[in-house]
């Protein structure tokens, strides 16, 4: 008996552009439910430079699509159009060969079930061929389209960040690196670095960051040494400044509360025997913080609660370290998380702000003299960082700012701000508050 065939990753592509882009789905979501169905290494991950880079560019080339086409698709031919963008995005972004590129998206075209629309799209992508400096010039008179990110984000950096706010727009559009941390408990950087080169892979250690590995290109990371034997998790680099700036010892009662899903708290453990509670509010996310606790071979114990509202989980006892991780824009993790710029609204951030000024508040109770809070966005708006912080400073007069000095980044307030590239990471703000001791 035949197998069957496989799907068409240009097509597959599209699909999950569609639902990302045009219905508001998560390209997290999106991928892990799409990417199994792909056997084959190099189409997965091809399927994910595409997605990720259509979302980034989403913004540039559906606008690129009203210039050519004499009707609109989105709404009666939302694959198609979102197609459109993956055959563009091959072109423009990723340059793959072009003969290439055409043949595979008009034939993805029929895969889709829309064989009357193969000729449409070799027209528009042979058409941005010839076409395509005219077109680029239209497209960079109007911000957003240049820079393929909502007009009030950007108004936004320019406020906020005026001296850095080409270089931040700029790096938003960039694919992040690929960045793990390695698992002290199962072993040290040098020797997962010498296993790496073993297996051709190659990466270097972060100088600015202990546990961080950057890897030259891109790769299904289940397929690296030591995946399944938990030697290594993926994550950001600026995200793992966190366990340092914690200032943790063996034997503190440890508080995540946003804890999904799992990165921080699992940092946090492998660098110290901690008493770690992880609250996390969203029932759906609290399994992925399960999970990667026991592939890194850790140990916490995990609620699924409001962390704004303790008296419904805490039992009473005070923390010597309580973690923050605040709901935000994310406006700062454009280039990992490139759906955000589709889905965050300039109306969003008053709500946000709400949630953080409650968390801040909420938690401070639980902080034993002593203690240390560290707040964290991965926002680099000014509205969820400092203007949060130095307000409750304002109200709390036994907490007083511990002073933060980072190799990347800049004092912001009573905190400090990684901007986005700073060191080649994302755009975190950190805010380490203590409570002064009767």
């Amino acid at each position: 008996m035949a197998k069957p065939a496989a799907p068409d990753t240009r097509a597959l592509a599209a699909r999950a552009l569609a639902e990302i882009a045009l219905r508001g789905a998560s390209s997290r979501e999106v991928l892990s439910r799409l990417t199994p169905q792909l056997l084959d290494a190099r189409d997965r991950a091809l399927l994910n430079a595409l997605v990720q880079a259509g979302a980034r560019s989403w913004l540039r080339y559906d606008v690129a699509l009203d210039h050519m086409l004499d009707k609109p698709l989105r709404r009666k031919e939302p694959a198609v159009h979102a197609l459109l963008v993956v055959g563009l995005v091959q072109l423009d972004v990723l340059e793959l060969p072009a003969y290439a590129a055409v043949a595979a998206t008009v034939q993805a075209a029929r895969a889709l079930g829309k064989p009357r629309m193969a000729g449409l799209v070799n027209a528009v992508l042979r058409r941005w061929q010839r076409e395509g400096d005219a077109l680029r010039t239209k497209l960079d008179a109007d911000d957003a389209s240049r820079w393929a990110q909502p007009a009030w984000l950007i108004d936004a950096v320019r406020r906020d960040w005026p001296q850095e706010a080409e270089r931040v727009l700029a790096t938003a559009n960039r694919e992040a690196p690929l960045t793990l941390r390695v698992n002290r408990r199962r072993g040290t950087r040098d020797a997962y670095l010498e296993r790496l080169r073993a297996a051709d892979l190659a990466a270097h250690a972060h100088p600015e960051l202990a546990d961080a590995v950057v890897l030259a290109e891109s790769t299904d990371v289940t397929r690296l040494p030591g995946f399944a034997d938990g030697d290594f998790a993926v994550q950001d680099g600026a995200a793992q400044l966190t366990a340092d700036l914690l200032d943790l010892a063996d034997g503190q009662r440890v508080l995540d509360a946003c804890a999904a899903p799992g990165g921080k708290t699992c940092h946090a453990l492998e660098r110290h025997d901690v008493d770690m509670l992880a609250v996390e509010l969203e029932a759906a996310r609290v399994p992925r913080i399960r999970e990667n606790l026991q592939r890194l071979g850790l140990d916490a114990h995990v609620v699924q609660a409001d962390a704004a509202s303790p008296d419904a989980w805490w039992d009473g006892a005070p923390f010597d370290r309580i973690l923050i991780d605040a709901p935000c824009s994310a406006s700062g993790v454009l280039r990992r998380r490139p759906d955000v710029r589709l889905h965050r609204r300039a109306t969003d951030i008053g709500a946000l702000n709400t949630i953080q000024r409650q968390l801040l508040d909420a938690l401070w109770p639980l902080l034993a003299p002593g203690g240390r809070l560290l707040y964290v966005t991965c926002s680099l708006l000014r509205a969820e960082n400092e203007d949060i912080v130095a307000p409750f400073l304002d109200r709390h007069a036994d907490a007083e700012v511990l002073p933060i000095t980072l190799p990347m980044g800049q004092t912001a307030g009573p905190g400090w701000q990684i901007l986005p590239g700073d060191a080649d990471l994302d755009g975190l703000y950190y805010a380490a508050l203590g409570k002064r001791r009767v």
